[in-house]
């Protein structure tokens, strides 16, 4: 059917209810907007759903939920998992509980039990629980950092990571099968309570998750010595991560801890900033003058589901607070690990960090350094998640840290996902572990840099949204992997890597051979003077991503190769 067609069914079927219709009829002349809204389903892609909330197929809404979740149950009841159940947790986002209770009730409709949170909960605490209730699945309903119109639907399976092949594509494939709403069950919560398959979960969960958390800690007693000359500012930015990360700190010895108050309580509307993004400057102006009231040593933000936390520390030398990208905090909770334990004697046998092939190459120094292996995945958590199962289904090695650029990072195998609170209480120990030996977080940042190699990144996203943006991005991709070029800058391709085609090429031999990593839509450009570049469209957001690092001789030399390096990607 066209838009207009799917339009006008929506406003005559009685499916649909009166909330739906009334919002409908305020576009009916507007050609473009119904377009855009019905143009296509929702994309259920290998993580699950991320889009606008409102009416349409092409929009986050109770319906698309629901069938999303019928196709997930199909999937479900087919590996007869049904009374091991799904667990289901949701973040402060619009229409996050309500997505979360009309997933639960379709699945219970399908006979499978559910274990739905009593209140919101971060993303990682969702991945712990998954393990911890023996589920078969589970979901969280967030759109992460996106802009307050959004929201997401994630998908999880029995190891507590984001889902993998194969179930990724099985999933997939059971979700396309559902085309029309009267394939979709749905129960009353009142009957799926009597039958069993509804239940409410909260304060046991809680507690376990924090105590896995508190046993990543290493050095509990200088915590404690350190506790009231150490300064904290936090911001869960009206997200998930206010009570588990005040309530970590708080346990173990943290006393001075100040949270922003407008950015505090849980509002979807993130009332202070349109973009609740830990990542972006903007996020910290309220953050930046409550620090400098208190005097703290650092600032820390989490995105409204926990999985990411961005962070400011003060320069003691110059009184000024500096940013971290999460490249930087995951070296200094990386290498502190990695230290602290090789001393303790707690470093297990076969130790192995993990990260994505567009995080820092300082890790790569560090793991030489320390003789330990490093694993590098395509982009995104979830495959630093599954290795962690094959490490332990393998019993090749022991997971230690896994991070990526994107300000997610994971300390132990509780989770399956990267965790900003454990992140928030790491940072905060290394920070004062530091401090007690007269040094800043930045400090410490300096002497990485002195000893492996002033390594520095960067990002750029180019928005393009709607159907002629996802063709563009489509048609962007397609000319850069049919015509890569030989030089960017002053830097020479070395070789490409197409991880769709599986082919890494050497330029200067024409020799080609594996990339070693699953098929996806991503090129990776080596170049000289140990730089590279990386090329993908984003998979949850309507962007094509940049990314790109450098080593430098110094922070000045490394910001200008980046720079140098940023204009010449750009020009392309």
């Amino acid at each position: 059917m066209s838009p207009r067609e799917l339009y006008n069914q929506w406003m005559e079927d009685a499916y649909f209810d009166a909330a739906t219709k009334e919002e409908l009829a305020k576009i009916k002349d507007d050609d473009a907007e119904i377009e855009d809204r019905f143009y296509r389903n929702l994309e259920f892609g290998t993580g699950g759903l991320r889009g606008i909330i409102g009416a349409g197929t092409n929009r986050m809404n109770i319906y698309t939920v629901r069938q999303a979740t019928q196709g997930l149950a199909n999937y479900i009841v087919a590996m007869n998992g049904q009374e091991k159940g799904v667990a289901i947790a949701y973040d402060s986002r619009i229409m996050s509980p309500e997505f979360a209770e009309e997933a639960a009730l379709c699945l219970n409709a399908n006979g499978i039990k559910t274990y739905r949170f009593e209140s919101l909960r971060p993303t990682p605490e969702l991945s712990f629980a998954v393990r911890y209730l023996g589920c078969i699945a589970g979901i969280v309903v967030t759109a992460s950092h996106n802009p307050r119109e959004y929201n997401g639907y994630k998908v999880y399976w029995e190891d507590g990571a984001q889902i993998t092949p194969p179930h990724d594509k099985n999933i997939l494939a059971e979700v396309a099968k559902v085309t029309s709403f009267d394939q979709v069950k749905t129960i009353a919560r009142d009957e799926a309570k009597l039958l069993g398959l509804y239940h409410t979960i909260g304060s046991r969960v809680d507690d376990a998750y924090m105590a896995e958390l508190k046993k990543q800690s290493i050095h509990s007693d200088i915590i404690r010595e350190m506790a009231k000359d150490f300064t904290i500012v936090y911001t869960p930015l009206n997200g998930s991560g206010n009570r588990p990360v005040r309530r970590v700190l708080r346990e173990l010895g943290f006393e001075k801890v100040f949270v922003v108050r407008e950015q505090e309580a849980a509002d979807g509307n993130f009332p202070t900033l349109p973009y609740p993004n830990p990542e972006l400057p903007e996020a910290y102006e309220l953050a930046l003058k409550l620090a400098k009231e208190v005097n703290a040593d650092i600032i820390l933000a989490t995105d409204p589901d926990a999985d990411r936390l961005g962070v400011y520390c003060k320069d003691t030398k110059t009184g000024e607070y500096i940013s971290f990208t999460g490249n930087m905090s995951g070296m200094l909770i990386c290498e502190y690990l990695l230290r602290e334990h090789k001393l303790n004697n707690s470093l297990p046998m076969y130790p192995a960090i993990v990260e994505t092939i567009v995080t820092t190459d300082m890790a790569k120094a560090i793991a030489k350094d320390y003789n330990v292996a490093l694993v590098e995945v395509l982009t995104g958590f979830k495959y630093i998640g599954e290795q962690i199962r094959l490490f332990e289904e393998n019993q090749t090695y022991h997971f230690v840290f896994g991070l990526e650029e994107s300000y997610g990072c994971l300390a132990g195998t509780y989770a399956r996902d990267k965790d900003a609170c454990v992140a928030v209480m790491l940072l905060c120990e290394v920070a004062a572990f530091y401090k007690k030996q007269g040094m800043s977080l930045w400090d410490a940042m300096v002497r990485m840099y002195e000893k492996y190699g002033y390594y520095k990144e960067g990002q750029t996203a180019i928005t393009l949204k709607g159907k002629e943006g996802a063709e563009e991005i489509a048609s962007m991709m397609e000319n850069a992997r049919k015509n890569p070029p030989r030089h960017l800058g002053d830097f020479d391709v070395l070789a490409v890597r197409d991880y769709q085609n599986d082919v890494r090429k050497d330029l200067s031999t024409g020799e080609t051979s594996s990339t070693g990593l699953p098929k996806s839509n991503v090129l990776y450009y080596e170049l000289s003077d140990n730089a590279w570049v990386c090329i993908r469209p984003s998979g949850t957001e309507p962007k094509i991503k940049y990314y790109y690092g450098v080593k430098g001789t110094s922070l000045q030399d490394s910001e200008d190769k980046l720079e140098a390096l940023k204009d010449a990607v750009l020009a392309e």
